[in-house]
């Protein structure tokens, strides 16, 4: 695991969003540390998302936010990469990743050679150096992904909130991603909070886990201890085993009952002494 800091990054208190009277994040506190990895878990509608979009207001909340010094987040504190971001149509992977910097930016002001530095820098970084120029529209899902992230690592906010990162890759552009994503909190010193499905991952690369129920926090801790089958099977309403394998964890459901299909009558063999 990542060493982590003395210092709290970022805190939550009675955090609380309602749409149309209904509350769809219900009280969550939390309190993260410098370099700290936070893997939000839950089944879909649990307000994982939401939760997410609360951190950097893009949704009303109640409740208060702040960084470690006591201030509320502003435009550069918080990087969000949403869950299904836009890839503009005619806009080349260098121009998007420049996005990243319009928090940096004064009203009308167009990017500095600073800012176009910092960019190459990421870009070169995460392996994209090559595609800079490339519509964002040509690219494959994991080329994408990588593209968004460094969209989100431009902005050089403490504090990354990923939603879904590895969403509609298969295992092996899952690993790469999350794996870059791990490499880059370790040496820029980055704290992280993930919105993850996957539980096997969550458990591989996060220090704790929120798992969330209907909005609500229901668990908070180390992997090991929040993902117990019980609770587990309770709160995704299907019971659940837990492995260990080469010391992961694996979280898998219950093996359905296999039942053999009725062979009729006359398809069954017939006995020896049935033979005439």
């Amino acid at each position: 695991m990542h060493p982590l800091g003395q210092t709290h990054a970022l805190r939550a208190r009675d955090v609380r969003v309602a749409f149309d009277g209904t509350e769809v994040v219900a009280g969550v506190d939390l309190e993260l540390r410098s370099g700290e990895w936070l893997g939000l878990i839950g089944p879909n509608g649990s307000g994982k998302s939401t939760f997410l979009r609360a951190l950097v207001r893009l949704v009303a909340r109640t409740g208060t936010v702040e960084l470690g010094d006591g201030r509320e987040p502003g435009p550069t504190d918080l990087a969000l990469m949403p869950q299904s971001p836009e890839l503009p149509p005619g806009m080349s992977v260098v121009e998007y990743v420049l996005l990243g910097r319009t928090a940096h930016l004064g009203w009308l002001s167009l990017e500095s050679r600073r800012d176009r530095r910092i960019a190459t820098d990421v870009l070169r970084r995460l392996g994209l150096t090559s595609f800079a120029a490339r519509p964002v529209t040509s690219l494959s899902g994991g080329e994408a992904q990588r593209v968004v992230i460094a969209r989100a690592l431009v902005q050089q906010s403490p504090v990354l909130l990923l939603d879904e990162p590895t969403s509609a890759l298969d295992v092996g552009h899952q690993v790469d991603v999350l794996e870059l994503v791990d490499e880059l909190r370790r040496s820029d010193g980055l704290t992280v909070v993930a919105a993850m499905h996957d539980l096997g991952m969550a458990a591989r690369y996060a220090d704790r886990l929120l798992l969330l129920e209907r909005g609500a926090p229901v668990a908070l801790g180390p992997p090991q201890e929040v993902l117990e089958p019980g609770l587990l099977s309770r709160v995704y309403a299907h019971p659940v085993r837990v492995h260990h394998v080469d010391g992961q964890l694996v979280v898998l459901p219950q093996p359905r009952e296999r039942h053999t299909p009725a062979v009729p009558t006359e398809l069954r063999p017939r006995a020896r002494d049935e033979v005439s």
